[in-house]
Parts: C-alpha cells; sequence; structure tokens
C-alpha cells in the first residue's frame, strides 16, 4: 500500500497539479495539508471519479486537512484531542484496512513564527497534545502512523542552509527538543531511516530562486509504530513535481507498506 503526505498550499491553486500527481503516481492513500478550504467547497469529485474516498477536516483560507483512499475510510475523527477551543483544522484520522488495518493520523503542525511568542508558544502546546496522541497509538500496539507537515527541521543536515534558520521556529532547539521526545517514544522516523545522510528536502521557499538553488529544508515527516515500520518496503520523495508549473512549495513524500 502506497501513503503518501503532501502539503498542496491551496487546493484552488493547485488542484490540476494535484489530479495530475495522482494519476502518475497512483498512491492509495494521499494525505493532504494546506487544503484551505471548508469542507463543501473541497472538489472531492474531482478525486471520487478516481477512485478516491475522500474526507476533509476543512477551515476558510486556512489550514485544513484532508484523507483520499481508494479503500473505504473507516472512524474517522476530526480534530487533535487535548484541547476543545483549539477550532484550527489541523488534524484528520481514519483507519483503512488491506490486508490489515492501519490507523492513518493526517496533521499539519503549526508553524510558530515569529518566535518567541504566542504563536511558537501555541506550537509547542500543540507538540504536547501531539506526543500525548502519540502515546495512545503506541499502546494500542497495532500499525499505526503520523504523518505530514511538522514545520520541523529536526537536524542541522535536514537545512540546505541551517544557519538561515537558527532563530526560526521551525528549527529552535525547543521544537526539535519536542520532535524527538515524540520519536523517542518508538516510533520509526522513516525518510531518515529510508534515506540517511543530508540532501533529502521536502520544501523548497517561493522566493530567492531556492528551487533553482536547491536551497531546501525537510520538514514533511513520516512516523511510524513499531507495527507498521516493520511493513515498510520503499520510500521516495517526489521531487521532480516542485519544478512542474504553478507547484506547491512542498512536495509530495510516500512510504511503501506491506498492507
Amino acid at each position: 500500500m502506497k501513503i503518501a503526505t503532501f502539503n498542496i498550499n491551496g487546493i484552488k491553486a493547485r488542484v490540476g497539479a494535484l489530479a495530475d500527481w495522482l494519476d502518475s503516481a497512483q498512491p492509495d492513500v494521499a494525505m493532504l495539508q494546506e487544503i484551505k478550504s471548508v469542507d463543501e467547497n473541497f472538489p472531492r469529485e474531482l478525486f471520487e471519479e478516481r477512485g478516491y474516498n475522500v474526507a476533509t477536516h476543512g477551515q476558510k483560507g486556512f489550514n485544513g486537512v484532508a484523507i483520499l483512499s481508494k479503500l473505504p475510510l473507516e472512524d474517522v475523527t476530526r480534530g487533535l484531542p487535548g484541547d476543545d477551543e483549539d477550532e484550527q483544522a489541523r488534524w484528520i484520522e481514519a483507519t483503512v484496512v488491506g490486508k490489515t488495518a492501519i490507523r492513518l493520523c493526517g496533521l499539519y503542525l503549526p508553524n510558530g513564527n515569529p518566535a518567541p511568542g504566542p504563536k511558537f508558544d501555541y506550537k509547542l502546546a500543540w507538540m504536547e497534545r501531539l506526543q500525548a496522541r502519540a502515546v495512545d497509538l503506541l499502546a494500542a500496539e497495532e500499525p499505526a502512523m503520523m504523518a505530514g507537515d511538522y514545520n520541523v527541521i529536526p537536524q542541522p543536515q535536514d537545512a540546505a542552509s541551517p544557519e538561515d534558520w537558527t532563530e526560526d521556529a521551525l528549527f529552535r532547539p525547543d521544537t526539535r527538543a519536542a520532535f524527538q521526545r515524540i520519536v523517542n517514544l518508538g516510533f520509526t522516523e522513516a525518510v531518515s531511516t529510508r534515506l540517511p545522510g543530508p540532501g533529502h528536502y521536502t520544501f523548497w521557499d517561493y522566493q530567492a530562486g531556492a528551487w533553482r538553488r536547491n536551497n531546501g529544508i525537510r520538514i514533511d515527516h513520516i512516523l511510524l509504530t513499531p507495527q507498521a515500520a516493520d511493513l515498510m518496503r520503499d520510500l521516495g520523495i517526489d521531487k521532480e513535481i516542485r519544478g512542474y508549473d504553478k507547484p506547491s512549495d512542498h512536495v509530495p513524500v510516500w512510504v511503501d507498506l506491506d498492507l
């Protein structure tokens, strides 16, 4: 089962590029971030006619997450537990069943800039809630994954120019430590496991010729429970689509699991 995560940076602007990528890459499941659309305006018919079941958790103009799946989506839940007053659409979960079941959690973690400040405090609090959900996923002792745009640069090697990010919320020590605490619970960080070393980026800013100069960062991650990690067969970053017409500033990351 090929499962991908892709921050599309606006479904309205990227719908054609997204459809083209789905047609060529043929993921069984695609978890999307930054759809920037309310649920009723999401162009679900375009994906349903391609054989995908669609679940969204949208928000007007900002954020928003979705799951597209060629298999039925069961037990869909929306919103990260832990704060009933949090209205930002950043988390969606569902179960899909192939040879076995897997719990899929799609996330768009807060950016946190400017840091320090209220937005950075929200980011760290959100990561504490994410850690609590991660503990529960591990306790279930079943295949599960948390995938999406984490807005975290884990290590200096995950940025072409780490010195440019020293004060940024994506790379501040508190951010990196919070991410590592989650991984250390017992998750496999799939990209760094399959593609070790520097140079494996998933985001290139639109400014200053970042794509042309390959001045990228790696902030889109897939965390697997041990039961899911045991099923991992392959992984890739579809870097080339960053050079296509009207691209997102992110590219898809996918994992192939024996499901």
